[in-house]
């Protein structure tokens, strides 16, 4: 995702952000004050209908304005089983939990999570996600 996100309500103001895996789903809360992410514990969990409890339980913990999701694509853009799986569970979510969902383009951020040194890179990674996210808002 380049330039800046016009089609973000400036109300949102707060976020929770998902790095969705087949076993791990990093989490991320932030502000668009703040423009940081702070990690959350991961869900671990590998049943979908798990996964999304455990997702839905943190949103209500958190009460967010909007969700985040990171979305993964192969080197060159192209979209594999996961690109599918990611926009699915966000789908889902939101329609789960009434808010928005924002889709940001992930590639990278686990690799970008351990070359920091991360212990919980499913979390730092979705802190990246959040991070580049509120870095796009106008």
């Amino acid at each position: 995702m380049s330039g800046e996100r016009s089609d973000i309500p400036r109300h949102h103001t707060s976020f929770l952000a998902f790095d969705f895996g087949a076993k791990r789903t990093g989490v991320a809360s932030g502000n668009r004050l703040l423009r940081s992410a702070t990690p959350q514990p991961t869900i671990r969990a590998e049943a979908s209908e798990a996964r999304l409890q455990a997702a839905e339980e943190r949103v209500r913990q958190w009460q967010p304005d909007a969700l985040v999701v990171g979305v993964p694509f192969h080197p060159d853009g192209a979209s594999h089983d996961n690109t599918a799986r990611a926009r699915r569970f966000g789908r889902q979510l939101g329609a789960r939990v009434k808010l928005p969902v924002y889709e940001v383009d992930e590639r990278y951020s686990t690799t970008e999570a351990l070359a920091e040194g991360a212990r919980d890179a499913d979390a730092a990674a979705a802190c990246i996600i959040l991070e580049q996210f509120l870095r796009s808002l106008e």
